[in-house]
């Protein structure tokens, strides 16, 4: 007994609706089991209320932990997320740019670790995109990335002040300086050359960013002989990884060897002993990053340039590395 138009507005959860009405439609629901068809709706507003979320592992905790935090903020705006998992394959990460899953997402949240700036510039059509992580610095695009350098220096800086000298970086190659983990590599030799203490190359120990490498990554500089009173694992499963190695191998943590990581996951405050760590502010970054991209989405964002956003940082000091 009421218009299609009061059923809409009920739909929508318009506010000025009488109570009486707004029941009685919802009643009528109710018994009819009715629901909306989202296709029909799309393809009439031109909108899903979806987003895409693009992450090479849901494995790893960073991710996941990122990837809850973004959902838990889009749906705050009334949207769902659909992620795609890309396994660092570049065929996946190109193929998120087009096709079904781009036509099903009203904007894009992309973090690329393999295909360059200007193959996705080829291929990110009209539809707003915001990039995370720091493999792609580049002006055409939103960013919401994290201070990396300045967090890795702030880290260092306390490994120091703690009179550590022989500091060890696991999870980066001595001739790296772009990307997350070169970033991280600049900090820490800001923070050694800020404090007179020379650079080492040999304290460099590259690995994959999983537990089992950072394990590996230690022993090997155990086995080798190299002196080392800290190590500075460039996320926390790495450092983590290096904490278990160190103490099955008799090195006590933090007394003969500090121990520090980065991204500040859940994980790190219940190790044993509670890991000292970088929080890189997921909450902001998440935040940030639904919000440029639904201002995008909503044309209330009109920079033709692309708009760079980095995150605070705060030290976590707990006892590996006090």
């Amino acid at each position: 007994g009421v218009s299609l138009k009061t059923v809409s507005n009920v739909l929508n959860d318009y506010e000025f609706i009488r109570p009486a009405t707004k029941q009685c439609v919802q009643d009528a629901i109710a018994e009819l089991g009715y629901e909306a068809n989202l296709t029909a709706r799309s393809l009439r507003s031109g909108k899903t209320s979806m987003l895409g979320l693009v992450l090479s592992d849901l494995s790893a905790p960073y991710y996941a932990e990122l990837a809850s935090k973004l959902m838990k903020a889009a749906a705050r705006h009334g949207y769902r997320v659909m992620v795609e998992q890309s396994d660092a394959e570049a065929s996946v990460e190109l193929g998120a740019l087009q096709g079904t899953f781009r036509q099903l997402t009203d904007g894009l949240l992309f973090t690329p670790l393999v295909v360059d700036a200007d193959a996705i510039a080829a291929r990110a059509g009209n539809k707003p995109m915001v990039m995370l992580g720091e493999h792609i610095l580049d002006p055409r695009f939103d960013l919401v990335t994290m201070k990396n350098e300045e967090a890795a220096a702030a880290l260092t800086r306390h490994l120091l002040a703690g009179g550590r000298r022989r500091i060890a970086v696991v999870g980066a190659s001595t001739g790296e300086s772009a990307g997350t983990a070169g970033l991280r590599l600049n900090g820490y030799r800001k923070a050694l050359e800020e404090a007179g203490v020379p650079f080492d190359p040999a304290l460099i120990a590259p690995a994959e960013w999983r537990r089992d490498t950072g394990a590996a990554a230690v022993a090997g500089l155990l086995e080798s002989g190299v002196e080392f009173d800290a190590v500075f694992g460039l996320n926390d499963v790495l450092a983590l990884g290096a904490m278990h190695e160190l103490l099955i191998r008799g090195v006590k943590v933090p007394q003969d060897v500090a121990v520090a990581g980065f991204d500040d996951i859940d994980e790190a405050r219940f190790a044993s002993p509670s890991l000292t760590t970088v929080s890189p502010g997921m909450d902001e970054i998440a935040e940030r990053s639904i919000g440029l991209l639904l201002d995008r989405i909503a044309g209330r964002e009109t920079s033709e340039q692309g708009v760079h956003v980095e995150a605070g940082f705060e030290l976590k000091v707990r006892e590996s590395a006090p």
